[in-house]
Order: C-alpha cells, then sequence, then structure tokens
C-alpha cells in the first residue's frame, strides 16, 4: 500500500533545503497549498454528490432527472452554481446583520474542518491528531452554533423554529455519534484516525468483523445518528418544506444560501466517510488471509478503497432519504434517547466485556 507521507516528505525537504526557505515560509507554503487542495476537493466532491443525489432521486420516483445541460445532465449543477454566484445577497430588515452573515460561515468551516479528518490513504490525512475522535466531535459541534445563529438572526418565525428544532437534533444524535466513537476506540485502542485505520489493516479485521455484534450495532446507530446529524431525510424535520418553507436558511440568498446547500452535501459525505474510516477500515483493503488473493486486493490504491466504501455508504443514506417519509419532531426525540442511547450504552458495555475477555475475532 502506497504511503502517501513519502510525497509530503519530499515536498517538505524541497522547500527548506533544495529551495532553502525558513521554517515560517516553508509552512507557511505548505499550508496555503494544503487548504487550496481541501477546499478543491471539497467543492468537486459536494458537485458530484448534487449530480448523484438528482439522479438517484430520478431513479427511485421513476424520471431520468437533469438532462438538458450537457451530456445526461452532467453540467446541470455547474450551471446551478453560476447562478447562484449572480444572485444578489441581501439581508431582511431588522436582522442581526453580524451574526446574520457570520452563521454560514461558521457551517462552512464546521464542515470543511471535519472534512480535513477523513483517512483518504495512508499518509494522507489533513489533521491527525492523537485526540483525533475527540476533535472530530468539537468541530461538528460548530454546526449546531451555526444553524441556530442563522435562524435567531433572519428575524423570520419560521427560520426561528427550524432553528430549535435543528439545534435539538443535533445535540440529542451528538450522544449516540459519541458512544459509537467509544465503542470503537474500546476495540480498537487509539483515538487517532491513522491508528484507527491500521489497527484494520489485515486479514478479516475491520471493526465490523473484529468487533461481530457489538461493532455492528454501533456502524448501524452510526449511520442513524448521522444521518440525523446531516439533517437528511428521513430526519430533516429542521428544513420541512411544508411547515417551515425552507427552515432555517429561509432568508437566505445567493452564495449565503448556497454555504448551507454545500455544507448538507458535504456533512452526507463526512458520516459516509468516518463510517468508513472507524468501520469499514478506511483505506485498508479486504484480505480475508488467502495469499494471492490478497495481494490482489493490496494493489488497489488506498483511496480507490475509501471512495469506493464512502460513496456506497452515501448511497445507502439517499436510498434511505427517498423511501421513508420525514419524522415527526417528537418521534425523532423519541428514537434518540428512548431508543439509540439506552443501545449504544448497552453496546459499549458489551464491547467492554468482550475486549475484557479477549472475545473480539
Amino acid at each position: 500500500m502506497f504511503d502517501f507521507s513519502i510525497v509530503t516528505n519530499w515536498f517538505d525537504t524541497l522547500l527548506r533545503q533544495t529551495c532553502g526557505l525558513s521554517d515560517f515560509w516553508a509552512i507557511l507554503i505548505e499550508c496555503v497549498l494544503v487548504g487550496v487542495i481541501v477546499l478543491t476537493a471539497y467543492a468537486l466532491i459536494c458537485i458530484v454528490l448534487i449530480f448523484m443525489e438528482r439522479k438517484v432521486c430520478a431513479y427511485f420516483q421513476c424520471r431520468v432527472g437533469p438532462m438538458r445541460v450537457g451530456p445526461w445532465g452532467i453540467f446541470q449543477v455547474f450551471a446551478d452554481v453560476v447562478k447562484m454566484l449572480i444572485k444578489e445577497i441581501f439581508s431582511v430588515d431588522r436582522a442581526d446583520k453580524l451574526l446574520y452573515y457570520l452563521a454560514p460561515i461558521l457551517v462552512m468551516v464546521a464542515s470543511v474542518g471535519t472534512f480535513s479528518f477523513l483517512p483518504f490513504n495512508k499518509g494522507m490525512e489533513v489533521l491527525d491528531f492523537n485526540v483525533g475522535v475527540f476533535m472530530i466531535t468539537a468541530v461538528s459541534s460548530l454546526g449546531v452554533i451555526g444553524i441556530f445563529m442563522a435562524g435567531w438572526a433572519s428575524n423570520n418565525k419560521y427560520s426561528v423554529v427550524s432553528a430549535m428544532r435543528g439545534a435539538v437534533q443535533l445535540i440529542s444524535y451528538e450522544m449516540s455519534l459519541g458512544l459509537c466513537y467509544i465503542t470503537a476506540v474500546v476495540f480498537l485502542g487509539t483515538m487517532q484516525m491513522s491508528g484507527i485505520v491500521e489497527a484494520q489493516t489485515g486479514p478479516w479485521n475491520w471493526l465490523i468483523i473484529q468487533g461481530h455484534v457489538p461493532a455492528c450495532v454501533a456502524f448501524l446507530v452510526f449511520l442513524i445518528a448521522g444521518n440525523a446529524e446531516a439533517n437528511r431525510g428521513p430526519f430533516d424535520l429542521a428544513e420541512a418544506e411544508s411547515e417551515l418553507t425552507a427552515g432555517y436558511h429561509t432568508e437566505y440568498s445567493g452564495m449565503g444560501f448556497g454555504f448551507y446547500y454545500l455544507a448538507e452535501y458535504l456533512n452526507l459525505f463526512v458520516i459516509a466517510g468516518l463510517a468508513t474510516g472507524v468501520f469499514l477500515g478506511g483505506w485498508a483493503p479486504l484480505n480475508i488471509g488467502i495469499e494471492a488473493f490478497d495481494n490482489l486486493m493490496n494493489l488497489i490504491p488506498g483511496f480507490i478503497w475509501f471512495f469506493g466504501k464512502t460513496f456506497f455508504l452515501v448511497f445507502i443514506l439517499m436510498w434511505i432519504r427517498w423511501t421513508f417519509p420525514r419524522l415527526r419532531i417528537d418521534q425523532i426525540l423519541k428514537l434518540e434517547w428512548k431508543y439509540l442511547m439506552p443501545l449504544m450504552l448497552l453496546t459499549l458495555v458489551v464491547a467492554a466485556v468482550c475486549v475484557a475477555f479477549g472475545l473480539t475475532l
């Protein structure tokens, strides 16, 4: 498996030794370059996801989806981006201007920050702290503040109701997500994302296999709670069009609305990517202990494994969105506090017992 850190170390050596740059300029150039790459990847993945969702939705509804702009409609998303960029950005009367303009930026910061923790390939993590799981939870929580700020600052009753729903829902489901992370840490013994993936390399070593029943339960709960964290159907009550017009971003136009739109789709990718990294081995290939098969699987680059697993989970989450009806707010909270959270507490205890007595595979 190719280690991408070879490339990053070579580039760092090129700047410091070959070009003779000081530490300050070398770090500055590296940070700017990484930032440009991350934002470019962010935009491209969002474009792919928007087009994918439109086609998947059309398939489930027996339609063909966008077909007019470009072959098979592949340029429709680009046309929508151009339209959104040239739209006027305005604020409503008596809105809190500072919070109104700050809210979408905060949502984007939370989305991009969480995206930077994903283990795309060996040695290719942008942010890789030894308390990575804790940092992911902390950074992703900023999105809740952005949603609540948008509703409050818009001076719109629909937006305020939507923000209250969204804040309650996101804060509630963070509990189950946190317990899923802790269950994985109990099995794998590390909170660092690169270490979590490394611990799943080898024959039959993905967490959902080596952790058997507790890990599988945590994986399913992670997908459900992650879907709710991303405000995706059937948990999209904060944006309930039939009740609240467009929810907390009703009063936004142009790229103010575009930031929320992009963040929603990237959050979907982030949830699928984190589920892949924590439970499905991330970039680790499928090894079964047969040398010929394992050598063949190891020839496939790690980032292909990561994106293949992630987009498979993205499809599953889209399938869920276009299959199940939207839940009521009382049903959403009942599902979390009466079922998912007690289930994960029990799962965490079972996982600790399995590790203590060596009952893992």
